[in-house]
């Protein structure tokens, strides 16, 4: 159970991580330059850039449909582990903004924890 303080706690940060989201998985939908460098340097293709926007903006959404924060977390945070790893060891310079917001995710993934066992049902 969530104390009072704990459930505000969350909610708020379910809105930051999903503020902070829905604008980088707009800006990648957008075709924003530096997203579209960024990807460029990444060396997959432009389709990833499609798909990893699609993921954030549709995780940011899952992260407030009841029974759903879950998996929207944890598809976040999947992004975030790749995001990291591709600062790290193809673009540089910082991995810490990809590692702040995959704890955030992992925050809200660990507080509904308790919903995968409702989903294997």
């Amino acid at each position: 159970m969530i104390s009072t303080i704990g459930k505000h706690g969350l909610t708020a940060l379910k809105a930051l991580i999903a503020l902070a989201f829905l604008a980088a998985g707009l800006a990648k939908l957008a075709g924003v330059e530096m997203m579209v460098a960024t990807f460029d340097v990444v060396g997959i293709g432009q389709w990833f850039r499609y798909l990893t926007g699609i993921i954030e903006v549709g995780s940011a959404i899952l992260l407030f449909v009841p029974g759903m924060q879950v998996i929207g977390a944890g598809l976040l945070v999947c992004t975030m582990i790749g995001a990291v790893l591709a600062h790290l060891l193809i673009i540089g310079p910082s991995a810490v903004p990809a590692l702040v917001l995959g704890l955030g995710a992992f925050a809200i993934f660990y507080a509904h924890r308790d919903q995968i066992n409702t989903l294997r049902a």
